[in-house]
């Protein structure tokens, strides 16, 4: 297929007028038949990548997906495009999988959206090989690798598979795979010579910021003041904190809702849906919630939580911005999230836990960066990230600067003191608890509770003792050992004991910046993660803000969408995406050829919806 009718189909079908970066390459790849695995980051276009090439294709495109959300989300857009999609998989019931199964069998179909535990099944391998089969792609591919963050056994299966449909073409797709994930897929799949493209990780659109957590209900409040109105998720580690934070949202006025593994399966599916069609504009959630959501128009990511892994922390937040605009992701990091992360490794094989040890250093190694974000992010994937100047909005550190030194004398001697006098045989948790005078049982019965040392250090919070040993530890001043995290004094540290030197280190506590009121300055927060920081309203990127006359076609438009899509059971992103409406509300079409100027409308789209859009702009107008 030439290269200017795989551009008629993205025009013609989809309403755009140019490809992404690799976009065009993968797809030729595809449609040459060469195996392909591509890594390009979420919002990046990797949809696009077989489904040109399934318009294109005389036969069948399969896609295997672990996601039943994504699969229903799909299908709907592609429906909505006019293009014959159809799904198989276990919600489906016994009419509704007999009439997808016909249609596959008529050659109707164009794209086949399948689970990996359907494919293995013999009645559905039977019927794919009564057709022509001409590409398989695996979506999520990173699941085929025990090294990926979301292994799944079932996807192991999909190499004999293949072998059942020589002439298939492969397309391996993922958004998050390192070096040895991908070397896994490979092998896997059995890709045979496979073209192999691999986008940048970075979501240039994301602005990345960590906030040392201290009261971190009133730190989520004061973010989303400014935010009204705005989609986003919170990630919580457990069910409770859902619960609660979900009910403190809205007691403040938000639309909030919960979604976790311990709601009924109606009010989680409920929950969700509300989300979607913006009736909800806030989820607090666990993990179990975001896998296959599409939702082109979320504006921020928060986690209270530490992530387990890098990995996931880049799967959740990207999930903002997949719109290209502007979006927020807001960590908000305590050390004692990594006790909660280290107490569910107890029960994993030794290979497990020293996996997850690794990913959960590199966690913390992030979080706790005093350096360019970005670059520690992407330095995980093998990539590099090194602007000539510190961009705006990309991480809180490069707005910040550097933390200044101040003058932390009498709490490093006081720190330091403690290490000494209680052997230097402890970790930081110890050292601390000495400090602030806990009377748990070890200290009682080591004697820690009558040294000089203990209770002298309440003038701090738990997490400040910990935020101060990291950087006398970075600064030369004391030695951790890596295995157990003993802490011990350095000849540096004795000197300077001895000498009552004075010591100046990049260090403010996040107890000073919370006495002044809550919304402390940058300056004034402990270290890279930067306090209690007041989090400035965002501007999106949007011609319609340049432009009053658009915003009441704006609203006009919206009020459209949502009418065609509750008509439709769709969510209102499926009909078009915000971007599309800012794009009629800017331009005004007044006929039906100006709509295939717009960005996302293609001929089946004016054709099905045009009359609606020239009567709201009209109308908006008027």
């Amino acid at each position: 297929m030439s290269a200017p009718s795989i551009h008629g189909i993205l025009k013609s079908v989809f309403g755009y007028d140019s490809f992404r970066p690799m976009q065009e390459d993968i797809i030729n790849n595809v449609l040459a038949k060469r195996d392909t695995l591509a890594i390009m980051p979420t919002g990046g276009g990797k949809s696009l990548c077989y489904q040109v090439p399934a318009l294109a294709l005389p036969g069948l495109t399969v896609v295997v997906s672990p996601l039943i959300a994504l699969m229903e989300d799909q299908v709907s857009q592609l429906e909505a495009a006019g293009i014959d999609a159809l799904l198989l998989n276990s919600t489906l019931d016994r009419d509704e999988w007999f009439a997808n199964t016909a249609r596959v069998r008529s050659g109707q179909a164009k794209l086949l959206y399948i689970a990996p535990e359907s494919l293995v099944n013999p009645r559905v391998q039977e019927l794919l090989a009564s057709v022509r089969v001409d590409c398989i792609t695996i979506d999520e591919a990173h699941c085929i690798s025990e090294w990926g963050h979301d292994f799944r056994p079932e996807y192991r299966r999909l190499a004999e598979i293949r072998q059942l449909f020589p002439h298939a073409v492969c397309l391996a797709l993922t958004a998050t795979a390192t070096a040895t994930v991908r070397k896994d897929i490979r092998k896997n799949l059995a890709l045979e010579n496979p073209a192999e493209f691999v986008a940048s990780f970075d979501r240039p659109n994301i602005k990345l910021t960590v906030v040392r957590k201290s009261k971190p209900v009133h730190q989520i409040l004061d973010f989303l003041e400014p935010r009204r109105g705005e989609c986003g998720i919170i990630y919580c580690f457990s069910r409770k904190l859902c619960d609660d934070i979900a009910a403190e949202l809205v007691a403040r006025g938000h639309a909030a809702l919960p979604y976790h593994a311990g709601l009924a399966d109606a009010v989680r599916s409920e929950n969700q849906a509300k989300f979607i069609a913006d009736e909800a504009r806030v989820m607090v959630a666990t993990v179990a919630f975001g896998m296959g959501i599409n939702k082109p128009n979320v504006r921020f990511v928060i986690h209270h939580d530490l992530p387990k892994s890098i990995e996931q922390y880049y799967q959740e937040i990207g999930r903002a911005g997949r719109d290209g605009d502007p979006a927020e992701a807001l960590l908000l990091y305590g050390y004692g999230d990594t006790k909660k992360i280290e107490f569910f490794m107890e029960d994993k094989s030794a290979g497990e836990t020293r996996k997850a040890e690794d990913n959960l250093k590199a966690m913390v190694a992030y979080a706790e960066s005093r350096t360019c974000r970005r670059a520690k992010l992407l330095e995980w994937f093998g990539e590099s990230y090194a602007p000539a100047e510190p961009k705006e909005s990309c991480c809180d550190v490069c707005d910040g600067g550097p933390l200044a030194d101040s003058d932390v004398t009498v709490p490093a001697q006081k720190f330091m003191s403690c290490v000494a006098r209680t052997g230097q045989r402890y970790g930081t948790a110890y050292v601390a608890d000495v400090l602030l005078g806990s009377r748990q049982k070890r200290i009682i019965e080591n004697g820690h509770n009558k040294i000089s040392t203990w209770g002298i250090g309440r003038d701090l919070e738990k997490d400040d003792w910990f935020e101060l040993a990291r950087v006398l530890t970075e600064a030369g001043y004391l030695r951790k050992e890596p295995e157990y995290g003993v802490l011990s004094l350095t000849s540096l540290a004795r000197e300077t004991l001895a000498a009552r030197d004075a010591i100046s280190l990049p260090f403010a506590p996040a107890t000073a910046a919370m006495a002044k009121g809550g919304n402390a300055s940058a300056e004034s927060a402990p270290d890279g993660s930067r306090g209690t920081v007041k989090f400035p309203k965002k501007t999106r990127a949007s011609a319609v803000a340049e432009d009053p006359a658009a915003a009441p076609i704006l609203a006009a438009l919206k009020a459209m969408r949502r009418a065609l899509a509750e008509a439709a059971s769709v969510p209102p992103y499926v009909i078009f995406s915000d971007r599309t409406l800012e794009d009629i509300a800017v331009r005004r079409p007044s006929t039906g050829d100006d709509l295939l100027g717009v960005y996302g409308i293609g001929e089946v789209k004016r054709e099905r919806y045009g009359e609606y859009i020239l009567r709201a702009v009209k109308e908006a107008t008027e």
